[in-house]
C-alpha cells in the first residue's frame, strides 16, 4: 500500500556540501525532497532540473545571461540541462524549498 502521508521530521537531515541539507522520500520513479539552504553554500554551477516550490526565504538563481528572486511562495521550475545551468546563493539566512524529481 502506498504512503499517502510522508512524516519529514521522522526523516533523517544529509549534507551532501556545506550549507545544504535535505530530506528526501522516495518511492518508485519519483522523489520528495525538503531542502534547506543557508548563506554557506559554496557558488557552483548545477545543470540538474528543479521543480518545486519556495516554503520560507529569499533565493537568487544565477542563469547565463539573467538572475531571478524567488521568494516564499514562488514555483521554481528549471529543465535539465547545460543550457538551463544555473547557480543559486541564498538571500535570506535560510530557505526551505519543497522539490519533486523523477529518478
Amino acid at each position: 500500500m502506498p504512503n499517502y502521508k510522508i512524516n519529514f521530521d521522522l526523516i533523517d537531515w544529509k549534507s551532501p556540501i556545506k550549507g545544504v541539507r535535505s530530506k528526501t522520500y522516495q518511492d518508485n520513479h519519483k522523489k520528495l525532497r525538503l531542502v534547506e539552504y543557508t548563506k554557506d553554500m559554496p557558488p557552483h554551477w548545477c545543470s540538474k532540473g528543479h521543480y518545486g516550490l519556495i516554503l520560507e526565504g529569499e533565493f537568487e538563481i544565477e542563469f547565463s545571461n539573467k538572475k531571478i528572486i524567488y521568494k516564499k511562495g514562488d514555483g521554481v521550475f528549471i529543465p535539465s540541462g547545460e543550457k538551463h545551468k544555473h547557480k543559486g546563493r541564498s538571500i535570506t539566512d535560510v530557505v526551505k524549498v519543497i522539490f519533486v524529481e523523477n529518478l
